[in-house]
Order: C-alpha cells, then sequence, then structure tokens
C-alpha cells in the first residue's frame, strides 16, 4: 500500500548518511541559548532521504527518551536532504502513556504559527511550551503533514518504535490514544532535537558510528551507550544531557554526499548543538581499512581543536575490537593501524582532556584483537546490551567537567 513501507525494508542494506542544512525560521545553539537556559535533551543526526509518492494528510507519532529534565521543551525539525519544502500542519509534544499513547499533548508553534513551511534544505526551531519535562522519561512527538509529502528527511534504524497513521488519516497529532496510528517503522522522520529550559545543566554530545548510534542495541529500550551514560550522570544533580550523534558506517577521514565525515558535519550535529560542554568522540573504525593511522590521528587532532576552539571539553575513546568481524575488513594491518591509533587516545600531548579506554572494556582478555563473547552481538564488532553499558560505565564521570561531584 505505501512506497514509504517498501523503502525502509530496502534501506536495511543500505549505507546511510547526512548533509548539513541552514535552519529556519528559527537559529538554535550557541550562546544565546545558554543565556537561556536551553540544552538538549535529546538528538539525532538525520542520517539519509528517500522519496515517497502518494501521502498525504498523514500524521506520524515519535517516541523519544530525555536524558537531562526540564521546565520547558522545544523541538527542532529538519529537511535537510530534501528537494522540495515539507509543511507541518500541527506539532505536539506530550509524555508518552505507554505505546503510541500520549497523556495532555501540548499543542507547538513555530513563530506563533501552528503551521510551518520548512524550505528544502532546512530546519525549523520550534517556540517553547511550558511541559514539566523529567529526567529519562519518555516523550512523544506528533507531526501531521497535511500536504503532499515527496521526500522524507530521518534517521534511520533509530532502533525505536514510530508510529504512523494511514494516508490520509488527517491530523492526529493531538490524540491522547494511539488508535489510529495503525502501522510502524523504525526511524525518526524530520526530527532531529529536543531542548529543555534547565539553566543549570549542560549537555554532552557522543560523536560517533554505528555503534554510538545503537546498532544491535535491544530495541525500545534505550540501551545505547549514551542513553546508559545519561542514566550514570542524572542521577546526579544537576543532571546533564546526553546527544547521540552517532551515524552508521560514518568515518572521520572521508565521506561521501550522503555520509558526510565527522569533520564535516561537526558543526551541525556537536558543535550547535544547544548548552553543549562536553564531546565524547568514539569514531575510527571505519577508516581504519582506507585511512592511515596517521590520517586518523589528524583528524582526531582537527576535531579536538575545533571542539576546545569553541569553549568544548574533548573527551577521546578508543577503538574497540573487531577481528573475525562477520561482513570482513579485519586484518593483521588494520589492527596495527588500531593499536596506534589507540596509543595516541591513550597520550594525546593534550589533544583530548581525558580519555574513555572503550577498548579496555569490552576486549577479550585471552585475545585483545577480539570482542568479548560476553559483550557481543554476534557480529563480532557491535556491542550488545551488555557491551553498551560497559562502555558508559568506564567513563569517568569528572572527566566530563560538567561539575558535578558524583562518580
Amino acid at each position: 500500500m505505501h512506497a514509504i513501507r517498501g523503502r525502509l525494508a530496502a534501506l536495511l542494506l543500505a549505507v546511510v548518511a547526512v548533509v548539513a542544512g541552514t535552519m529556519a525560521p528559527a537559529e538554535a545553539g550557541g550562546r544565546q541559548d545558554d543565556r537561556r537556559g536551553w540544552t538538549g535533551t535529546w538528538a539525532t543526526a538525520p542520517s539519509e532521504h528517500y522519496e515517497v509518492s502518494g501521502m498525504s494528510e498523514v500524521t506520524v507519532r515519535m517516541p523519544v527518551h530525555t536524558s537531562v529534565g526540564g521546565s520547558s521543551v522545544r523541538i527542532r525539525l529538519t529537511n535537510a536532504y530534501a528537494t522540495d519544502p515539507v509543511t507541518i500542519g500541527h506539532a505536539t509534544v506530550g509524555l508518552r502513556d505507554g505505546g503510541s499513547a500520549v497523556a495532555g499533548p501540548h499543542d507547538l508553534r513555530f513563530g506563533g504559527k501552528r503551521e510551518v513551511t520548512i524550505p528544502a534544505g532546512g530546519q525549523a526551531v520550534s517556540d517553547p511550551v511550558g511541559l514539566s519535562v523529567p529526567a529519562l522519561a519518555d516523550l512523544v512527538i506528533s507531526l501531521h503533514l497535511p500536504g503532499q509529502v515527496t521526500h522524507i528527511t530521518d534517521h534511520w534504524w533509530a532502533q525505536q518504535t514510530v508510529y504512523w497513521t494511514d494516508y490520509g488519516a488527517g491530523d492526529h497529532a493531538a490524540d491522547t490514544a494511539g488508535d489510529a496510528f495503525t502501522w510502524t517503522t523504525s526511524s525518526w522522520p524530520f526530527l532531529s532535537g529536543v531542548d529543555v529550559t534547565a539553566p543549570k545543566a549542560r549537555s554532552v554530545v557522543a560523536l560517533g558510528d554505528s555503534i554510538t548510534d545503537g546498532s544491535f542495541s535491544t530495541a525500545d529500550t534505550n540501551q545505547r551507550w549514551p542513553d546508559l551514560l545519561s542514566a550514570r550522570l542524572n542521577a546526579c544533580r544537576p543532571g546533564a544531557g546526553v546527544l547521540n550523534a552517532g551515524i552508521t558506517s560514518n568515518r572521520i577521514t572521508a565521506g561521501t554526499a550522503t555520509n558526510p565525515s565527522a569533520l564535516d558535519r561537526l558543526e551541525r550535529d556537536v558543535l550547535s548543538q544547544p548548552g553543549a560542554r562536553t564531546l565524547i568522540l568514539f569514531e575510527g573504525i571505519n577508516d581504519l581499512g582506507g585511512a592511515s593511522a596517521e590520517q586518523i590521528i589528524a583528524g582526531m587532532t582537527e576535531i579536538a581543536d575545533r571542539a576546545h576552539q569553541r569553549g568544548m571539553r574533548v573527551v577521546g575513546a578508543t577503538i574497540t575490537p573487531y577481528k573475525d568481524f562477520t561482513w570482513g575488513g579485519w586484518s593483521e594491518a588494520t589492527e596495527a593501524r588500531r593499536q596506534q591509533v589507540n596509543a595516541f587516545v591513550r597520550d594525546s600531548g593534550g589533544v583530548f582532556d581525558e580519555y574513555a579506554d572503550f577498548d579496555r572494556a569490552v576486549r577479550d582478555p585471552a585475545d585483545p584483537r577480539r570482542l568479548d563473547a560476553a559483550y557481543d552481538s554476534g557480529d563480532h564488532l557491535h556491542p550488545n546490551d551488555a557491551g553498551m553499558k560497559a562502555f558508559a560505565d568506564s567513563i569517568d564521570l569528572t572527566a566530563l567537567g560538567l561539575g558535578r561531584g558524583c562518580t
């Protein structure tokens, strides 16, 4: 019935990524947001786009898991990859009430208007709405798409069930019950961020690839390592936002038109995030087959330098083992490069403020070239939920520089 369903199924075999877009009609990020007390509580990096046909008068409902709580909320939407504008006829936000149900959805406006048209390549930021947002809770964002939708920009492989009405069903953004939402996908369309007012809190951005993205962690349970780090941080006060900027197959040293390098997306996905004070850089595994250790280290150094210029603290993470990866790519040469890069991360001479030893946290003691079986999702590269927890638990919270005395 729906072209989108076949397209999403095909994406399971695709390599996906993003290109940057401009913000409209409002800007988010920077010191002005800091002064107003905004910080990100949830984020994702747009990672692909696809064409659809016959889509109009449809509503999509997206659960997202908060990190830090706040007293008001706004959302950020993206149309980064589209060739046509997209119109949001009605948007709401509310606390999840199980499945696709929402407790008391609040209307969102954009520049005082209920409807917003986002140009091709652009973004939109909603006006704030007063809503007490708890830490570590599920919010639901609903978007009614009234016009003909030709392209969807989204984040693929969200590890989260997203709910849709049938085409032509109309506006169900304000529904409390979820009965109108009759089919599901597992990607976040158009949504790139959720911010809250939390004047004493700041955020951590995790820049990474599919491992940070949460690939092969248990869907709908928020077991990605940034989520688990968030649970640790928000057991302290005043809490902190943790923003996931992972994209499947991302690299530091190179990219494509649809999967730009970490360097090329650094401004959009990290430096412009509201309240961002710390970067955790966990990339490089996808570079090992095509770049030298020196090139990877140079890329890491440039990322750290640019973040430092913006007043951010930078924590480097070691690259994890992947011998016997199901789809290949490991060799003695790539292992030697991994060891050389990891030696730099552990002793960067001031390039990084601190480091997190993710390699040590999940490697097999009997063969450090391999992922420990207890942490292996099955493909010998991506960690399971226990491996994700091992990452989060291995981070020294004081290294994040967020001013809290918890450990």
